[in-house]
């Protein structure tokens, strides 16, 4: 016989509620991200509108010193009143001539003048310039197919990676294209603008370059250097590659600062991808002998709750709207929400400020080692918390602009027992080289042994990591020959 029993028992285990879940979302969201998740809730949520008002410059600032940190500003702001217009205005509204067809680029508008978008540049890609060379070729069908199938295999770098053998059956043609075929291919492509596309490697590139040099006798030991002596031009060794050419170093050197003028990456000029530029979440400043800290306005979203929703769902609010129940709470919490993710950044921020402010004010030689945990007991959250802050928020100084998580560093202890951060130590590699003899330059091994002379023990494959960190060549490219 089987006999069941009942237990219970008592155990604790740590939730997240839906509006703290809510919460670390937003709070681990960069800038960009948390403003286009911010931007696609004011266009679902119905509850949720966007506030005219000042610009809250002054709202959130607060001392990096002892003082008590001051409010963040606050998401939800006041409409101010728009202007009224004038009885009777003409002025045309800018959205008409903003949103006006500008489908034919030659288009004018009624006065005959070309409006904005009209004059507005069209992105022009490397295969698209390739084509339209191509296309004004008088080619057979076939060497058009061939040519066309090389000229779109070419990678934005304007190099051709992918073997000629895998290109040939991509043709559909019928027979299928031979390995002669598709060297003339290859041929036609190479021969078109910008000089140097279609290229294998970085010699054959230079190589395809190389008749822009109007001097004949540039152009040959140019081409000498390129095909047998491209390791002495990358580690500039102008004795060595003096000697293999027969000339002097001062005419190796004029050689090769001539080929330095080429271009390794043709196709880059053709590149459509936009620089991404960092907007600070937090703006240090110094006033008097204190640094103070604030939220960049620029990052602040201005949205509010739509009052006006609100008070008439409440008011008519019947059983079956469940779904605008559920945007009123997530209105709610998002504004809740991003009050709590700012007031978070800016404690975190100043709190790193209060601890840094020696690097503020004299440089990477003064950071000093921080962890997580010592920002986390300051503010009162957690160490992920804090991670979460760090991680893609960046603070704006008058040295420069810094992502938050750059401020951390382990310590390094040196002989005499005091600690120093790895940001000093690489700021202090970096002065090294920069004060050594360009005909001598400094192994990672004789960095090593100047930081021991100054009771800093540090490892050799860790001043090697530093180096490359701060994207200081190796000593053979830095050496420079008299």
């Amino acid at each position: 016989m089987i006999f069941t029993e009942l237990r219970t028992s008592q155990r604790q285990a740590q939730t997240l509620s839906p509006r703290l879940q809510h919460a670390v979302r937003l709070l681990q969201m960069s800038s960009l991200d948390f403003s286009a998740m911010v931007h696609d809730m004011l266009g679902r949520n119905p509850f949720l509108e966007t506030a005219e008002g000042g610009d809250g410059a002054e709202e959130g600032e607060m001392p990096a010193g002892p003082a008590p940190a001051a409010e963040p500003a606050p998401a939800e702001l006041v409409d101010a009143p728009l202007p009224a217009e004038p009885a009777g205005s003409d002025l045309p509204d800018d959205r008409e001539i903003w949103n006006a067809d500008s489908g034919s680029g030659g288009s004018r508008s009624d006065d005959g003048e070309f409006g904005a978008l009209d004059l507005t540049p069209v992105p022009h890609s490397l295969h698209e310039h390739l084509r339209s060379q191509l296309n004004v070729l008088t080619l057979p069908e076939r060497d058009h197919v061939l040519a066309c199938i090389v000229a779109e295999s070419v990678d934005e770098d304007g190099y051709l990676r992918t073997p000629l053998e895998e290109l040939a059956p991509l043709s559909g043609l019928d027979p299928e294209a031979d390995m002669d075929e598709m060297q003339i291919a290859l041929k036609r492509v190479q021969a078109l603008d910008p000089p140097g596309v279609g290229a294998r490697t970085v010699a054959e590139s230079l190589c395809l370059q190389l008749p822009g040099i109007d001097c004949e006798r540039t152009r040959g030991l140019a081409e000498c250097i390129v095909r047998e002596h491209i390791e002495l031009l990358a580690t500039r060794d102008m004795p060595a590659l003096a000697e293999r050419l027969g000339v002097t170093p001062a005419e190796a050197e004029a050689v090769c600062l001539r080929l330095r003028r080429l271009d390794p990456r043709p196709g880059w000029r053709f590149s459509n991808s936009q620089a991404a530029y960092i907007v600070p979440d937090v703006l240090t400043t110094k006033v008097g002998s204190q640094w103070r800290v604030q939220l960049n306005p620029a990052v602040i979203p201005r949205v509010r709750m739509n009052q006006v929703y609100a008070e008439l769902f409440q008011r008519h609010r019947r059983k079956g709207d469940s779904e605008m129940a559920s945007h009123l709470q997530e209105a709610r919490w998002t504004l809740r929400n991003i009050d709590q993710r700012f007031a978070t950044i800016l404690d975190v921020a100043a709190a790193i400020v209060r601890r840094q402010r020696h690097f503020l004010e004299f440089g990477a030689m003064a950071m000093k080692p921080l962890g997580l945990r010592e920002i986390a007991d300051e503010v009162g959250i957690h160490e992920s918390t804090v991670s979460r802050v760090t991680n893609n928020k960046f603070l704006a100084t008058p040295s420069g602009v810094y992502e938050l998580k750059y401020f951390f560093s382990r310590a390094i202890v040196s002989s005499n027992g005091s600690a120093c951060s790895g940001t000093a130590i690489r700021g202090l590699i970096k002065d090294i080289i920069e004060a050594e003899n360009p005909c001598t330059p400094l192994s990672d091994a004789d960095v090593t042994r100047l930081l021991a002379r100054q009771g800093l023990v540090v490892a050799r494959r860790t001043v090697t990591k530093y180096r490359q960190m701060l994207k200081i060549d190796a000593v053979e490219r830095r050496r420079q020959h008299a």
